[in-house]
């Protein structure tokens, strides 16, 4: 028989930068299915590779966008690459559903193509876009604002509309899939971006650390401006140059659309001797740093997005054994619970001291990282979301359905132990 095709499309990472994707690809294929991505190069990609069971076809990506203007060339020369590429998929292979994960939410259209030939479409939803609008440039006033607003709750309607089933990565995302999408509640799962535990670990150094004597603030995840990465330059200044400290450290992971200002800003405040910038970072770099640093940073804002929103990286720190500081946000405590300390959002004074409180009392940095880990592993690990993620895809292939009982009759619960222990005693007489 043969393996059912899923295609995936992400445009934001390259796969298998992106761990979600990559974790949920990964899933499918120890199911049985065949999985095929198109997603932008990473530096030094090639156009064609397969890697783990999976066939990765990528394009060059867009130049960066700046404006309105180039946010729009990005979106239609990324959707005309991912369109030429998913036909040459289909030349390959045929493929029976296609998954598209936002940003951005424009792939509705490409989805509704293929439903003529018969294609089944899964929205990823990663991100709220209008939220994440609302949370860069506040509410619109002018018209041209209220316009580009308005254009993304349509295209995030369109997407609902066009999807047989929607996949969350929390509660928060789901009631908006239900409420503002009108989404069947039964077409809308959660699978949360949880960490795979058993890979996710702290590792031993091979060298001893070039600084024994610090410790190490660490950061990782995208720099956009939604992100708050410019407070972990705030807070290490005042550390170092106000608080006068002279142990400490910082290491910041990652990319994104702010990462060459905060370098400058990074030079301005003095701190260049005291912060390393890695760029993108694979697993073997992310292991190395987030077993080696004494304090993970949360420095996102409470914004319409980010209130709402999963931070991979507080799951990340955890799975690492990390202690972490946060601001304060809804879903951010639903995933660390206990494992992190919360302050005020926007109160740098607050934060820095919450850090300063983990550098100067080891206890309490044990205690949250046994926390920590403890949660990532029996909470939060990827193997129960894989299992949700899968059953997505399971039911709309109709695989792993109750098998039909013998017409006329009803078969016994068999995962039922009071069921079955009923049904046992009605066999012959009654027993009294």
């Amino acid at each position: 028989m043969a393996k059912t095709h899923v295609l995936i499309i992400v445009q934001n990472l390259p796969v298998p930068l992106d761990r979600r994707v990559w974790l949920e690809c990964q899933a499918l294929v120890a199911r049985g299915y065949e999985v095929s991505v198109i997603c932008p190069k990473g530096p030094g990609d090639p156009g064609r590779q397969q890697l783990g069971g999976v066939r990765i076809y990528k394009y060059k990506p867009a130049p960066q966008a700046r404006g309105v203007l180039g946010y729009l060339l990005e979106f239609v020369y990324c959707w005309i690459r991912t369109a030429l590429l998913a036909n040459k998929v289909w030349r390959d292979r045929p493929f029976t559903i296609m998954q598209a994960c936002n940003p951005p939410d424009t792939y509705w259209l490409l989805a509704r193509i293929w439903k003529r030939r018969g294609v089944r479409f899964v929205f990823d939803q990663h991100d709220l876009n209008p939220e994440l609008f609302l949370s860069r440039f506040g509410t619109p006033t002018s018209l041209p604002a209220r316009a580009q607003l308005a254009a993304l709750r349509w295209l995030e309607k369109q997407t609902y509309a066009a999807a047989d089933q929607v996949i969350s990565t929390n509660e928060s995302y789901r009631k908006v899939a239900i409420t503002r999408g009108g989404m069947d509640p039964d077409d809308v799962t959660v699978v949360r971006s949880g960490p795979d535990t058993s890979v996710m670990r702290p590792v031993r150094p091979h060298d001893p650390p070039p600084h024994a004597d610090r410790h190490t603030l660490v950061y990782l995840g995208i720099m956009g401006p939604q992100d708050g990465v410019d407070t972990v330059l705030e807070v290490m200044e005042e550390l170092v140059h106000r608080r006068g400290r002279t142990d400490v450290d910082a290491v910041l992971m990652g990319f994104g659309d702010c990462l060459e200002d905060l370098k400058r800003r990074c030079t301005e405040l003095g701190l260049d001797d005291v912060v390393t910038f890695t760029g993108r970072a694979g697993s073997a770099l992310i292991a190395q740093h987030l077993s080696a640093a004494a304090v993970g940073l949360c420095p996102d804002l409470k914004t319409p997005l980010n209130d709402v929103s999963t931070m991979n990286k507080t799951m990340e720190y955890m799975a690492y054994a990390l202690p972490s500081v946060s601001f304060d946000l809804v879903e951010t405590r639903v995933s660390a619970e206990d494992a992190a300390l919360f302050v005020p959002s926007g109160d740098v004074a607050a934060f820095t001291d919450a850090v300063e409180s983990l550098l100067d009392d080891p206890e309490l940095r044990v205690e949250l990282a046994l926390r920590a880990r403890e949660r990532a592993a029996k909470v939060l690990d990827w193997g129960p979301q894989s299992a949700a993620y899968v059953q997505v895809y399971d039911s709309m292939c109709a695989i792993g359905e109750s098998p039909k009982a013998v017409e006329g009759f009803e078969y016994v619960d068999l995962d039922d132990p009071d069921a079955l222990r009923q049904f046992v005693l009605t066999r012959g007489p009654a027993v009294t």
